[in-house]
């Protein structure tokens, strides 16, 4: 019997005792195209398959485990440590009017100045970019889809509503004016002239309240209607000037419910309640 012959009787004869491809190999020392010409007509038994299926599906488990958080390689972003003025703006507005998900971060908003400036600073702070897509009734909205971010936002989301307790003024004032852009406006009914702000998760309005006292800010938090109210004369005008609503932050006229029925900004309105002390 020659050679090759021999070669192929071994390898036919171990694939049928149930040796995978790899394994040939290593006894054989044949090269894989070779031995797999011989064997590729022979199947494994459905048990070696099952268990090989097994296998593979645990290193898939255990990679995924590994890598859990983390992007693949090119794809890494900048995780700053510490927190900065920039970083609580990003991390707060995606906590307020977006969704910080396992497979990245998006934003939505109406104020497209704002959009505008939450794009740029990511980019400034993370190095990723994202287009500005067209929603419905006049919404922009910026998505992220990458993991390490998604991870990376939602640790500092939860550690955010821990720690700014303990921040700066200055800090503060950033995490508030993020949240009333975002969730609150200026209201009037009944000439009860106030600023709401409305949020379902009852820890974080009673955190804003207590924020707002280090302003002097007096405020009331209503737990069936999930928002947070400021109203009084001293406090509508220390919340003006201590916190406000940014630039360029409308309401939406064409709410059923609007009583302004015009496209003005929300701190224009602020001010308009507060002119009306005066007659």
């Amino acid at each position: 019997m020659s050679q090759s012959s021999s070669s192929l009787e071994k390898c036919r004869i171990l694939r049928r005792q149930g040796f995978t491809l790899g394994e040939i190999i290593k006894l054989t020392n044949l090269p894989k195209t070779t031995i797999y010409g011989y064997i590729r007509d022979i199947s494994l038994p459905l048990k070696i398959q099952a268990e090989i299926k097994k296998r593979h599906i645990r290193r898939l488990v255990d990679f995924s485990r590994a890598r859990k958080g983390k992007c693949i390689k090119g794809r890494e972003i900048v995780k700053p440590v510490g927190w900065s003025l920039d970083l609580i703006f990003i991390v707060s507005h995606f906590m307020f009017d977006g969704q910080i998900k396992y497979a990245g971060c998006e934003y939505y908003n109406r104020s497209f100045s704002l959009i505008k400036e939450m794009k740029r600073r990511v980019k400034n702070i993370f190095g990723i970019d994202s287009p500005i897509y067209k929603r419905d009734f006049g919404v922009s909205q910026l998505r992220y889809y990458n993991v390490e971010l998604g991870s990376y936002i939602s640790e500092k989301a939860k550690r955010l509503l821990n720690d700014i307790k303990n921040f700066s003024l200055s800090e503060k004032q950033v995490f508030l004016k993020s949240f009333f852009d975002d969730e609150g406006n200026a209201h009037v009914y009944k000439k009860i002239r106030s600023v709401r702000g409305f949020q379902k998760n009852l820890i974080i309005l009673k955190l804003v309240g207590s924020l707002l006292e280090d302003f002097g800010i007096q405020s009331k938090v209503d737990e069936k209607y999930k928002e947070i109210v400021v109203s009084k004369k001293n406090n509508l005008i220390r919340f003006r000037s201590r916190v406000n609503f940014s630039k360029g932050i409308y309401v939406n006229p064409a709410r059923k419910n609007s009583i302004w029925k015009q496209k003005l900004e929300k701190r224009e309105i602020l001010n308009k309640i507060l002119n009306s002390y005066q007659v």
